[in-house]
């Protein structure tokens, strides 16, 4: 069976400048990449305070997931990417989380946690 590809974009000037989309849906299948804690303003958010960083990633993803047609509730796999793995505590309030990781820092050095998530929307038919 062969399906459609929709690219997902939220306005994020850095999605033309490195060539990536906030999404991707393939049938019922949606790929959500690094989401980084930048606020509409494009200010990061939650300035040395990762559990408000996470909390706007996931109201990043959430978004994506809305405009993809599908949300929280068809999440299957997280990803958490953070630059102390000491605070992963305050980085997993939501499930499920698959995987934690440590990095030593990102493209903004602001940032503390990156998520990423994979969703399956479960009741869609062709």
């Amino acid at each position: 069976m062969d399906f459609d590809r929709e690219l997902i974009s939220n306005g994020n000037p850095m999605e033309a400048v490195v060539g990536f989309s906030r999404a991707v849906r393939v049938g019922p299948f949606i790929s959500i990449g690094g989401t980084a804690p930048v606020g509409p303003d494009g200010k990061t958010v939650g300035v040395g305070d990762v559990a408000a960083q996470t909390r706007c990633c996931i109201k990043v993803i959430k978004a994506a997931l809305e405009q993809a047609g599908s949300g929280l509730h068809h999440v299957v796999r997280t990803r958490v990417i953070l630059t102390d793995i000491n605070d992963w505590k305050a980085a997993i309030d939501v499930r499920p989380v698959d995987t934690i990781m440590a990095v030593d820092r990102f493209v903004n050095p602001e940032w503390l946690v990156e998520l990423e998530a994979d969703a399956i929307i479960s009741n869609w038919t062709p």
